[in-house]
């Protein structure tokens, strides 16, 4: 007679059958592996929140230290506000708001920082402020503004290292527009302007068909009774230094090739002087055609017509990235198939 054994209860059927599949490697469950990361992918930003003592304890250090600073170079500020009441360098006032702006849309949270770089920081405020007593003591102002940049960049450094440096240093590199030119400069720079605003007006307006002949910045019409006058004012000085200040705002704001970004830095002044020589044909133009007494003229020409000068610029900018969006095409999206291979086998370019 044969032994039967007992039938095994479904709760302990379950529990051998989960220690068998537990202890035996299940062939058909096989793990793919996580697909790579494409290059150049840039990981989610972490939040930044006030109530995080490792990002609000720094972010009030740093803006306690530059408003130190700033004070510091109270007297420094004052000479130069004075200048941006004048009319060639009144886009000093804005250029402050731009660095802001920048900063605020680059901004980065705090990460723990290497003494090391601390001390660099501190070494960078120590020779920027160096610099300011040397030039008290020469009596160079432009000494004494350009010591502002290594000061500012080492109270950056000192609060966040090399970290805060990667996202902080164009916007700190904008506040060098706001600063006017060194005198020797100015009046060399001023000059050539000057004389090419005056060249490529009168060429203008001779291929235009009008009767226009050049002396000095004077430029003659047979139609006028007294020649246009190419003031410093005209120069395009003031345009070239705005102009410059925005196309530099623009390269780290569009995400574009570093090629289309270099492209924009090199056109920015050529655009500016192009669109200044417009100015002076159109107001040249005007004065034939209504007089040069007439008070309207006088207040478009001179006054008016600056405030279009801008939108004017930009307008050629923004012709100029769509011509680049069409002519260069990002490396990372193009796919190449390889000769032989198989339809639907793609490999990306690097």
């Amino acid at each position: 007679m044969s032994h039967v054994p007992p039938p095994i209860p479904s709760a302990a059927r379950k529990d051998t059958v989960a220690n068998r599949s537990n202890t035996q490697p299940n062939r058909t469950d096989v793990r793919r592996p996580a697909p790579p990361t494409r290059p150049g992918a840039v990981a989610a930003a972490p939040q930044i929140s006030w109530s995080d003592p490792s990002q609000r304890t720094p972010l009030i250090i740093l803006g306690g230290l530059v408003l130190l600073l700033v004070v510091a170079y109270f007297d420094m500020f004052a000479l130069t506000s004075a200048a941006w009441s004048e009319g060639l360098y009144s886009h000093g006032w804005i250029v402050p708001v731009g660095a802001l702006l920048l900063m605020w849309m680059r901004w980065q949270p705090f990460t723990e920082v290497p003494v090391i770089e601390r001390w660099m920081g501190l070494g960078l405020l120590v020779l920027g402020l160096s610099a300011r007593l040397l030039a008290a003591e020469l009596g160079m102002h432009p000494l004494d503004r350009i010591s502002f940049m290594p000061a500012i960049f080492g109270v950056f450094m000192l609060v966040g290292g090399f970290h805060v440096i990667r996202w902080a240093w164009p916007a700190l590199i904008v506040l060098v527009f706001m600063f006017p030119w060194p005198t020797v400069f100015e009046r060399e720079i001023l000059g050539n302007l000057q004389k090419l605003a005056s060249v490529c007006s009168t060429f203008v307006l001779q291929t235009m068909g009008f009767s226009a002949f050049r002396e000095g910045n004077l430029i003659s019409l047979s139609e006028m009774d007294h020649p246009l006058n190419i003031a410093e004012a005209c120069s395009g000085l003031r345009m070239a230094t705005i102009f410059g200040a925005l196309a530099v705002l623009m390269v780290f704001l569009v995400e574009r090739p570093w090629w289309d970004k270099f492209v924009i830095l090199l056109s920015a002044i050529p655009i500016a002087l192009l669109v200044n020589v417009i100015r002076i044909t159109l107001t040249g133009l005007l004065y034939m055609m209504v007089g040069q007494e007439n008070q309207f003229a006088q207040k478009l020409g001179h006054d008016w017509a600056g405030y279009f000068m801008m939108p004017l610029a930009l307008g050629f900018l923004w012709l100029e990235l769509q011509i680049l969006e069409r002519v260069t095409v990002p490396i990372d999206s193009v796919q190449l198939k390889p000769v032989g291979a198989g339809r639907g086998v793609a490999v990306p370019a690097r």
